[in-house]
């Protein structure tokens, strides 16, 4: 697996489907603070995006998608002058999985969440700037678009087990936002995420992540990635914020804290599936990043997913 793609599996990412929104002449909608990632396509017509804390409104257009990454009340709107309504009671009226609102339909959104297991917030979520937009226009869109339109497909016609297959198209199309993010604007993301978009900590990357048990050296890393050790040590940790060691160390606890939760191995086990050489190296470096010994971890009540309402 990629570094991205190691991470949104260890997070169980799902996506989960709304009823759409439909609005025509002068509307607004306020919607509650979501409880981690949003997102919304405009398939018709447009609108303005306000967020909390954003200074200035985002304008959507047909095609154009977006994702709010934290937990900020949001406002929909035809224009800056129309009074918005409180979304819960509009989804609650919604009639064929479409709310309305305004006069008309000129308008149409859909959108969803996506949920997450423990650990989100600090491996991906604060990775992340609060909104990431991703404009029709741009020939980066154009797997987004594909996503969407299937998405789109499936809800209209409803064939067999289309809520499944849509929902399963939500996460293709959060891979490929934070893809084309990343491939549009590498500085605006941090730490972990920030190191793909430059090839060199990418490549190192890669390696911890495909074999995170075997004993990496900088030394080895380095001739990977094809730069001097001082190099690749200065580069990776100015851009993730961590050495290459250290990096590693903390995903190899990640992942020794899944499987403490989702399983009833040894402790000896997961220690040296992880790169351990016994129990002990693990519970001395488990307990240092994670604040609590392995067996206090895996007797914590599990986290539920976190999902957005609507």
């Amino acid at each position: 697996m990629d570094p991205l793609e190691d991470v949104l599996s260890l997070l169980e990412t799902r996506g989960h489907l709304s009823a759409g929104l439909a609005a025509g002449g002068h509307w607004a909608v306020r919607f509650a603070a979501p409880e981690a990632v949003k997102f919304n396509a405009v398939r018709r017509g447009c609108c303005l995006l306000e967020v909390d804390g954003v200074d200035e409104p985002i304008g959507l257009a047909e095609g154009d998608c977006y994702l709010l990454t934290r937990p900020r009340p949001f406002t929909l709107r035809s224009d800056t002058e129309a009074v918005p309504v409180d979304a819960g009671p509009v989804f609650t009226a919604a009639e064929g999985d479409v709310a309305r609102i305004g006069d008309g339909d000129d308008v149409f959104l859909i959108g969803g969440a996506f949920s997450f297991g423990a650990r989100a917030q600090e491996l991906l979520l604060d990775q992340l700037p609060p909104v990431i937009r991703v404009p029709a226009g741009t020939r980066h869109a154009e797997t987004v678009r594909w996503a969407l339109t299937a998405i789109d497909q499936e809800l209209t016609d409803r064939p067999m087990g289309a809520t499944l297959v849509a929902e399963q198209l939500a996460v293709v199309m959060l891979v490929h936002v934070l893809r084309l993010h990343l491939a549009r604007e590498p500085h605006a993301a941090s730490g972990w995420l920030a190191g793909l978009g430059d090839p060199v900590i990418s490549a190192a990357l890669t390696c911890l992540h495909r074999d995170p048990a075997h004993p990496w050296t900088v030394a080895e890393l380095a001739r990977t990635a094809a730069v001097s050790r001082s190099t690749l040590a200065a580069r990776f940790k100015a851009t993730v914020g961590q050495g290459p060691l250290e990096y590693l160390t903390r995903w190899r606890i990640e992942l020794a804290a899944r499987r403490l939760r989702d399983g009833s191995e040894t402790l000896a086990a997961i220690a040296h599936s992880v790169g351990y050489g016994s129990e002990s190296a693990l519970s001395v470096a488990f307990k240092r990043v994670m604040g609590v010994p392995p067996g206090d971890y895996r007797r914590q009540p599990a986290m539920p997913h976190r999902r957005t309402a609507r």
